[in-house]
């Protein structure tokens, strides 16, 4: 007997061998730029006093609703400015609230993978903000688009956005063998609280973990990093992961694949 090859099986097995690539952009912004100019700071190597004031009387007071800071005696206080320049003199007239951002940079993740086998790819990035705010700051992301992770070729072909199994991220990045997945998570001292766990649930307890606490993105915001604290003058670090995984029995069209976000910063 004489065993035929089929032209057609060859070339939907090859059709079949895929491969892709990820990338994630960002783009960054904050709630405001504050032009400043530089003066001596008094510093010892364990303090830095940024804010100082000659004076003879000053306090601060709070009721249930308000809190107030005042400076008495102070001489030649006030708002001028020039064409280039303006000084706001005086302990109170300067207290202006500084934020400073070390942004993201772009991801390329790895592996790339192939279709038949499917599997799963990563990156990270990290992000550094330091404010003299005493209230601290807030960080959020957001998708420009819905889902997050399309094909450059046809925004038809993307990966769904991950979906928690309940109203909390998942602890561990799970998904079915007929799907294709796009995932984030964030670890630090200031992630935000959905992202911590008790070692197996998220959103309860106080550990910030690594690779764990997946969630989707969304073309709303959602929080990344928050603080209710100053954290000069060497700021904190947070590390965003991203994970997209690709079903054992899921075809997914071959490409480049690209996600826009944006991650926004704003004191409080």
């Amino acid at each position: 007997m004489k065993i035929l090859k089929s032209k057609m099986q060859e070339y939907s097995i090859s059709a079949l061998v895929l491969s892709f690539v990820f990338v994630i952009v960002f783009v960054f912004c904050t709630s405001y730029l504050v032009p400043f100019a530089l003066a001596q700071v008094m510093s010892s190597s364990n303090f830095k006093v940024l804010d100082q004031s000659v004076n003879f009387a000053g306090n601060n007071s709070s009721s249930t609703n308000y809190q107030m800071q005042d400076t008495v005696g102070e001489i030649a206080t006030g708002f001028s400015s020039s064409t280039n320049y303006s000084i706001s003199a005086g302990y109170q007239q300067m207290n202006i609230v500084a934020i400073s951002v070390v942004p993201p940079t772009n991801v390329t993740m790895t592996p790339n993978l192939g279709g038949v086998t499917g599997g799963t790819s990563n990156g990270s990035t990290t992000f550094i903000v330091t404010t003299d705010d005493t209230a601290g700051y807030t960080s959020t992301i957001q998708a420009s688009t819905s889902p997050a992770l399309v094909n450059t070729s046809s925004t038809t072909n993307s990966f769904a956005d991950y979906v928690p199994a309940g109203s909390n991220p998942d602890f561990t990045f799970a998904y079915a063998a007929t799907s294709s997945v796009f995932a984030w998570s964030v670890q630090g001292t200031d992630a935000d609280q959905r992202f911590l766990n008790n070692g197996s649930v998220c959103n309860s307890g106080s550990t910030s973990s690594i690779t764990t606490c997946w969630d989707g993105l969304s073309t709303g915001t959602k929080t990344v990093a928050d603080r209710t604290s100053n954290n000069q003058p060497s700021g904190t670090q947070s590390v965003l992961y991203f994970r997209a995984g690709i079903g054992s029995l899921r075809v997914q069209p071959n490409g480049l694949y690209v996600a826009t976000t944006t991650l926004t910063v704003i004191p409080l």
